[in-house]
C-alpha cells in the first residue's frame, strides 16, 4: 500500500470551531489547518480538506453546539432514497 494511502487512512474528522479570541479554526487530528475571520471561509477550507482526505466535516456554531455534519468519504451504508 503506498504511504500516501496510509496517511489518508489515518486522517480523521475535520472540525470548524469558533476561536476564543476571534474568528474560526479549521482543525484535524488536533492540528490547526487554518484560521479565518469569517466562518464561510473556514467552511470552504474545511470542505476542501474533508474531500481531499475523504472524511467527515463537522461545523460548530458560536455556542459550540454542532450546527451541521457532512461526510465526504465512502459511505458503507448509502441512503436508499434516490431523491436527494
Amino acid at each position: 500500500m503506498p504511504s500516501n494511502t496510509l496517511q489518508m487512512a489515518n486522517k480523521h474528522t475535520v472540525w470548524i470551531s469558533p476561536d476564543k479570541s476571534s474568528g474560526w479554526n479549521v482543525k484535524q487530528d488536533g492540528e490547526i489547518l487554518g484560521h479565518n475571520r469569517l466562518q464561510s471561509r473556514a467552511i470552504n477550507t474545511g470542505i476542501k480538506e474533508a474531500k481531499k482526505d475523504e472524511v467527515d466535516l463537522i461545523i460548530q456554531g458560536m455556542d459550540g453546539k454542532i450546527r451541521s455534519k457532512d461526510s465526504y468519504g465512502p459511505d458503507p451504508n448509502p441512503p436508499k432514497d434516490k431523491e436527494n
